[in-house]
């Protein structure tokens, strides 16, 4: 009988210890790891912009130009990518389109924010300036916001400032900006 009570208890021993090690070997120690995700607030105008380093050309030939409205619209003129909500800002770097000595004023020229690209908000129409001016207010934030952009001077602009100017090329840089709100 001491034989069986020693095997039975060695059984016990045994199967305790390997049931023991047997759940020790399917368990793991956790370990843990920390992400950080460090944001920064971001706007810019896209190098991918028409506006950055586009030209717009208005050409007057014949009588009918100088008489007539004229319009030139540049789909995807900005693409903004920004984290907040952002103004898009537009002025003339000078008072004057210029060729040498010759001057048209800046006036003459209106720029309008116009439907069509992602960029919401409060789109509007400017008579352009050597001052920053609001072009589209409270635009919602996002990634690659594309704005398309009116170009234009009426017929009584072109009659009244460019009619009797020396013949030529005026130019002047319009500056585009994000500010975010």
């Amino acid at each position: 009988m001491r034989k069986q009570i020693g095997i039975a208890a060695l059984a016990l021993v045994a199967f305790v210890f390997g049931t023991a090690n047997a759940v020790a070997q399917s368990v793991s120690n956790p370990a843990s790891t920390t992400v950080n995700l460090k944001l920064s607030d971001v706007i810019s105008i896209d190098a991918g912009s028409v506006a950055a380093g586009g030209i717009v050309d208005f050409n007057y030939l014949t009588s009918d130009d100088y008489n007539s409205a004229k319009n030139v619209t540049v789909a995807n003129s900005l693409i903004v990518t920004s984290s907040k909500n952002f103004d898009v800002k537009v002025k003339a770097e000078g008072e004057n389109f210029m060729n040498g000595s010759n001057v048209i004023p800046v006036f003459v020229l209106q720029v309008k924010a116009v439907s069509g690209g992602t960029i919401n908000g409060s789109l509007k129409s400017i008579t352009l300036s050597a001052v920053d001016q609001v072009l589209v207010s409270n635009a919602a934030l996002g990634a690659q916001k594309s704005l398309n952009i009116d170009y234009s001077i009426s017929a009584i602009n072109a009659s009244t400032f460019l009619l009797g100017k020396a013949a030529g090329t005026y130019t002047q840089k319009v500056k585009y900006t994000a500010t975010a709100l």
